[in-house]
């Protein structure tokens, strides 16, 4: 068996965090088997700031033998002004998180890359640079093609899986349907199969206090959410619901349900955030390669300051490399 292909790391916005916990990451963990796709001058810069020896590598492809001991960096933007301004927002700098995004895509998409994992970028900042989007997420779904696709947040703990992501409260309600909790419910299925779960669990989480009281709080629950998880069984998914979201996370905590399918995003994500942003991950699941990331973001107030854990980012590795190894040892030609 071939060795499995190597993982892309974005640098994220380099005016927040993204540089610092990556170079914590190379010189603490010393992955072997990741390339940056990022810009070798700042992430010296960046070294230097914070008193880091650790050496950078330039590599024009991130299929290039590497060094031993060093950051391999695949320059994947265009010179950024060593005088950026740090810890504020910038087109400038959402530009450039966004081309190393578009680059490490571009190279998962012609399999040079198993995957990537992304350090974080600023929605405000890529907006002012042009890029309308809301976030990595539909920047993933786009690029290969406004596929179908879901954001799972998890921990040592608990699974999730959202239906709604980034839209304001009041429009959930009207956004779903049972097509797109359906789909839902087989991406939340696909990652933990992807994951090494054989037989997942899945519970899904009603939209409404105590999963709408039999329509008492809404009608959601029995119009929409019910006849999509009727669906999903009559497909072999194992599935219940709609539980209320109130009492449902613990249960899965404890190990009754393998993951939660939640229908919006803080529904979903403060019970995984309130467990510590430093174990959590994001995977994005239904794209045709591997996708983690951090579960924070750029954290411009402590930029450059030396305070900012790699953790999160480890965890997101950590991940990567199981999803890539789950699906290498099922197709070993990749």
């Amino acid at each position: 068996m071939t060795e499995p292909m190597r993982l892309g790391i974005t640098m994220g916005d380099p005016a927040g965090i993204g540089p610092e916990i990556i170079l914590k990451l190379f010189e603490k963990h010393k992955p072997d088997d990741c390339v940056v796709y990022g810009q070798a001058a700042w992430l010296k810069q960046t070294a230097s700031r914070l008193g880091l020896s650790i050496p950078i590598q330039t590599v024009k492809s991130a299929q290039e033998p590497l060094e031993t001991g060093c950051v391999p960096v695949f320059e994947a933007c265009e010179p950024l002004d060593p005088h950026l301004a740090l810890g504020v927002v910038s087109a400038r700098a959402g530009d450039a998180a966004y081309q190393c995004l578009e680059r490490a895509i571009d190279d998962a998409l012609n399999q040079k890359i198993a995957g990537i994992v992304t350090a974080p970028l600023n929605k405000k900042a890529i907006h002012q640079a042009g890029h309308d989007f809301a976030g990595h997420t539909e920047i993933l779904a786009h690029r290969c093609g406004d596929i179908p696709v879901a954001m799972m947040l998890l921990n040592a703990d608990i699974r999730v899986v959202l239906v709604t992501i980034h839209i304001a409260l009041r429009d959930v309600a009207h956004t779903l349907s049972i097509g797109r909790e359906l789909q839902t419910i087989e991406l939340a299925h696909r990652a933990c199969r992807e994951l090494g779960i054989e037989s997942p669990r899945v519970a899904v989480a009603g939209l409404n206090p105590h999963a709408g009281e039999d329509g008492q709080f809404g009608d959601e629950e029995s119009r929409i959410i019910a006849p999509a998880i009727e669906q999903a069984r009559a497909n072999g998914i194992n599935v219940t619901g709609p539980w209320s979201g109130d009492t449902l996370f613990g249960r899965a905590r404890t190990g009754e349900f393998d993951v939660v399918v939640a229908q919006y995003h803080d529904q979903g994500l403060i019970p995984v955030k309130y467990l510590g942003l430093d174990q959590g991950v994001n995977v994005t699941v239904g794209l045709p390669f591997v996708r983690t990331s951090v579960d924070h973001g750029t954290a411009f107030d402590i930029v450059h300051q030396g305070k900012a854990s790699e953790q999160s980012l480890y965890e997101a590795l950590l991940s990567a490399r199981q999803l890539r190894e789950n699906r290498f040892s099922k197709n070993p030609d990749r």
